[in-house]
Parts: structure tokens; sequence; C-alpha cells
């Protein structure tokens, strides 16, 4: 049976109000629709509002009542929020996070619950747990429980609830909305681990587990894709993204990025800048740490990395005199180093990546592997430098031409601004009314 935990704290830790407005480019590539923050290259361009997708001022000619009346407001409907699991405040539970303060009335469900590792406003919701959450070790070994997760999920009770938002990247969509309920599926990506990325987790696994993966992960892939037919829209975190929905689930998507709170980073004076290169995250190995610690090993210039996960034993192993694996830190030295490194150091493809942004907003550039979610973050020759192979030679290339890069911190810290908090929320309220609206006719 569910569990459920229940703590109501203050609504005030809660309260978000949407002061950006979106920038909306209207685009579409492969059926994406696709909502970003102004031209690449422009760093001032003003707000644009999409009147199509606001439908605050909108009004039925029909009827000339205006769209906005004809949606219940969020303190009249029953919100469901399903997240997969809440175990510490990554990317994607900072989204679960602003999901929360948008509705301060929602309900939270999930498979694996850590108070603990919870911020006040996601404590302050009532969260319910599947019935994963009561089997053994399952705060630690939750990921082992994954062929048991599509049961859970359809187990979870959302009778009542008029607005379900799933977050996925772990299972969560799979939940059986009520008849009638509007079901919004934020997705950070498909999941990795049976889709875009199997081959890759399957050949870093051990004998059993890669013997078990095939029959698995073909269940849960079946699964994953007939479950998306239980989604009425789709919001990507990035274009990347919405491409995979696109090919994984024949679905089409808008894209608005996930919030990042760029208000809690500041640049220094250039006075103030160390001489080392920074890179930030969990080391695992599709993010590719090894290639940064062998290129700053070749070069004899210094990293700092910052990061705990599977593979910091082993990167501490191969470091040489001029890296430093700090392993994890708090946010204070995070903040600290952030604003103070040479560059920001992004070996990976990531879904979005929220490092370069906070990166950008400590007023410092960003060298990134030019694939995934950085490319639509970082301006090539303006906030970074971009290296398209893989490969030390490559990165260290970058490197220097980030060296060589007229930069400006303000520059880099507006162009963050555009990725905050505000925007995310006003975005997502501007989507989730039309979607009602929607949903309604």
């Amino acid at each position: 049976m569910p569990r459920t935990s229940y703590v109501r704290q203050s609504s005030s830790d809660a309260s978000v109000t949407p002061c950006v407005p979106a920038r909306v480019v209207h685009s579409s590539v492969s059926g994406v629709r696709v909502e970003s923050h102004g031209t690449d290259t422009d760093l001032s361009a003003p707000p644009r509002v999409n009147d199509q997708l606001t439908g605050f001022s909108a009004s039925d000619p029909a009827s000339g009542t205006s769209f906005a009346s004809q949606v219940r407001t969020s303190s009249e409907m029953r919100v469901a929020i399903v997240h997969y699991w809440l175990i510490g405040m990554r990317g994607g539970e900072k989204v679960v996070e602003a999901l929360c303060a948008m509705y301060p009335h929602a309900d939270i469900f999930t498979h694996v619950y850590e108070p603990g590792a919870m911020s006040p406003t996601i404590r302050a919701h009532r969260v319910t747990t599947s019935f994963i959450g009561s089997l053994p070790r399952a705060a630690r070994a939750y990921k082992s429980y994954l062929p048991l997760m599509p049961l859970a999920l359809e187990q979870l009770d959302l009778r009542g609830y008029d607005l379900v938002i799933s977050s996925e990247s772990g299972p969560a969509k799979g939940v059986i909305p009520p008849a009638g309920a509007l079901h919004v599926c934020y997705c950070h990506s498909p999941m990795r681990y049976v889709w875009n990325m199997f081959h890759d987790y399957r050949e870093r696994s051990g004998p059993l587990t890669r013997w078990l993966m095939p029959p698995l992960s073909h269940y849960i892939r079946t699964w994953d894709a007939v479950s998306a037919n239980r989604v009425h829209e789709f919001v990507a975190n990035s274009r990347t993204v919405a491409q995979r929905l696109r090919s994984y689930y024949r679905r089409d998507s808008t894209v608005i990025h996930p919030p990042v709170d760029t208000t809690s980073f500041a640049s220094v004076s250039p006075a103030e800048l160390g001489d080392y290169h920074l890179m930030v995250g969990e080391l695992v190995r599709y993010k590719r740490p090894e290639l940064a610690v062998q290129a700053f090993n070749r070069s004899g210039l210094k990293l700092v990395v910052i990061g705990g996960g599977e593979m910091l034993n082993e990167l501490r192993a191969m470091a040489g005199p001029t890296v430093t694996i700090l392993g994890p830190q708090p946010f204070a030295s995070l903040q600290h180093h952030y604003a103070r490194a040479r560059a920001l150091i992004f070996p990976g493809e990531e879904d979005f990546g929220i490092v370069p942004v906070e990166a950008m907003a400590s007023g410092r550039p960003v060298v990134a592997f030019g694939r995934g979610g950085a490319t639509e973050t970082v301006i090539e020759g303006v906030t970074g430098t971009f290296f398209m192979e893989q490969t030390v030679d490559a990165l260290l290339d970058a490197v220097e031409r980030c060296a060589r890069m007229p930069f400006s911190p303000e520059a880099a810290v507006s162009h963050a601004g555009k990725y905050g908090v505000a925007r995310f929320s006003l975005e997502m309220e501007s989507f989730i009314t039309q979607a009602l609206i929607r949903h309604n006719e």
C-alpha cells in the first residue's frame, strides 16, 4: 500500500511570484513547440510573450469571457505532482520545488522519500510513497527495484485530482490519471538506461546485470512507450529532450527550460580570480569526468573537481599533481569556486545542464562538449567555447580558445539570468492554463 508522509509548514516558504515574462521563439523542429529566451546572440533583447501560450488576456469572442476565467484557480484544483524519487536536491528536484511553489496545496507522489534531503518547500507538502519505499534498503537500493516501479506507479490512487503533473527522468508518468483530469509530463529525459544510453549502461555493468538487462529493459521500454499515451501534454526541458520524445514516443512537446537559481551566484573582481579551471557535477561515466582529468594531467594546467559519485575514487587515483579532486562540497564552497575559476569544464552530453548556467551566473565562461543542452545555453565566442569531439586534444584546444576569447562577466551574468526560477514559473503557469483550456474544450 502507498505510504503517506505529511508535514505542513508555512506556505511562505513556497511563494514564488512570476515576474519575468517568457521569451518565445516561434519555430518548429520535427513538430516541437519551442520556447527559449531570446536569440542565441542577443543578450539584451526585450522579452516577448507568446499570446497563444499566455492565455491571461485573451477572450472568447463568442461568450465575451476571459479564457483564464474558464479554468479553475490553483486553490480550487486538486493537484498531484508525481516524481520518480526524492533522495536529494538535484535538477529534477528543483523542478518539483518550483512546482510546489506554484501549487502550494499540491500533494506529491514518489517511490522513495528522504525528508532530510529535501528543501523546506517540498517538505511542506504531503508526500505519498509507492510500495517501493517500504522495500528493504529502498533509500539506497531504489534503482534495483526499477522493474517493480511500473506496477508501483499504477497502484498509486489519484482519484479526485483535477491536474496531474509528472516529473519524468526515472519512472513517473506511468500513473493512471483519473478520467477527466489533465496529465502534463515535464520530461527531463526519457529513461536513459532503457533508451538512448542503454548500451552504455549495460557495457559498464557486472556480468549478472548485463545478462538481465536486455529482457528487463525490453519489458520496461514497452511499458514506458505505452504509458506515454496516459499523458495529455508533454513539456521537454530542452530541444535535445524534445527530439527524444519525438523519436521514442512519437509525441510533440513544448520546450520550457528548467529553473536555475541564478540569484544565488555572483561574480568577483578580476583581482580575485584563481589560477584553476573547474569541473562540477556527479562523477558518473556518461558525464565523462575522466576526460577532463586526462586533459589537465597532460596540459599541466590546474583543475579543481567538485562532486561525488561512483567514479570519485577512480578519479582520485587518476589525478596528477595539478588536478585536485575535492569531492562533494557545501554550497558556499561551490559558490566560491564557481566565481573564481578561469572557466568551467563541461565534458559530457547533458539533457539540459544546470551547471553551465550556474557558472555563467557566476560571471565565468564555459568550455563544453558541443552536443546536448549546453548548446542551448552557452553562446560560442560570447559566454564560452565548444569542442566537438570527446578527446583530450579537442578539449585542450577549446580551453586555449576560451582563454583568448574576449569575455564580459556582466554579459554572462545577464544571459544566465534568463533561466531563472520566476521565468520557469511564469512559462509553466502559462502553458498549464492553456493546456487546461484545450483539455476542457
